[in-house]
């Protein structure tokens, strides 16, 4: 409950500007001339500041090399020192997945046939973020990955923006049906399958995905009181091998795993460099132990 509250308040602050939405037009203000750790879309009307994404596809475009070292040099930073940690508590389209995810509906949980199709992020932050931006393509005006693969686009500044303007629908063609069908794609997929943007698509969370297990913030198990329950890896909605590789790069943190345990002793351990804090939790309190 304290994660969703911290999502929630996350998603307020990025997209707060209520006149924007008020107006139907997107704030313009020196805010924006910053962008937001997480996946937002920059044209939001309630949106503050800008996409990270958006940034680096412009500034590659434009030549701006000084606002791509300053964004790309933020997520570095943000990301060696927490990881996908970013992504499990701050970013709104997540949080907006995981609500989703608690539709009352079948859940799937992709096995070993779809495990390869977390790489399918890695080339998407690669072409369309970095290259196809840089080949400087006409019909690449804008960005390659916001114009054709961004749900959150569609989400948060297509359909508030149409719905504040109605006028704006008339204009609409074949690449909004696109992005609208996407849309609803990973909608459907949200709801029986846990973030399935974030573990498949998203290039943000790839760079965060590189940096999960070098970042500051860490898990560790406790040896010497695990007892290889396999409690935390049931626990998992991405089914990590905790034991193993508790620094998963699709770990997004989220600490579900805290509540597979079921050795009733601090099997698992998060923190700071964890040597230097451990922060544990008896997980057999719940049980009376």
């Amino acid at each position: 409950m304290k994660r969703r509250f911290v999502q929630a308040i996350t998603m307020v602050l990025i997209n707060g500007h209520i006149a924007g939405f008020l107006s139907g037009t997107a704030y313009n203000g020196p805010l924006k001339r910053i962008c937001v750790p997480v996946l937002n879309c920059t044209y939001c009307p309630g949106a503050f500041s800008s996409c990270p994404l958006g940034l680096i596809q412009s500034s590659i475009i434009f030549g701006n090399y000084l606002l791509l070292m300053v964004t790309s040099g933020l997520l570095l930073l943000l990301g060696g020192l927490l990881g996908r940690f970013l992504c499990g508590w701050l970013c709104p389209f997540g949080f907006v997945q995981e609500l989703l995810y608690k539709i009352p509906l079948p859940k799937y949980r992709p096995g070993r046939k779809l495990s390869k199709l977390i790489y399918l992020k890695y080339v998407v932050l690669v072409l369309f973020v970095f290259l196809l931006p840089a080949f400087g393509l006409s019909y690449l005006s804008g960005s390659a990955f916001c114009k054709y693969l961004c749900p959150v686009e569609t989400l948060e500044s297509y359909l508030p923006l149409m719905a504040l303007q109605p006028s704006l629908m008339t204009t609409a063609g074949a690449l909004f049906q696109w992005k609208l069908v996407l849309l609803a794609a990973v909608v459907l997929l949200s709801m029986i399958i846990f973030r399935p943007f974030c573990r498949f698509i998203c290039p943000l969370g790839a760079v965060y995905a590189l940096l999960n297990r070098l970042s500051l913030l860490r898990f560790d198990v406790n040896r010497e009181n695990c007892k290889k329950c396999g409690g935390c890896q049931e626990q998992c909605e991405l089914v990590i091998d905790f034991y193993n590789n508790p620094n998963s790069p699709e770990c997004v943190r989220c600490m579900q795993c805290f509540a597979g345990c079921r050795d009733g002793l601090p099997g698992i351990k998060a923190g700071i460099g964890v040597k230097s804090l451990s922060l544990k939790k008896n997980l057999g309190q719940n049980k009376g132990l």
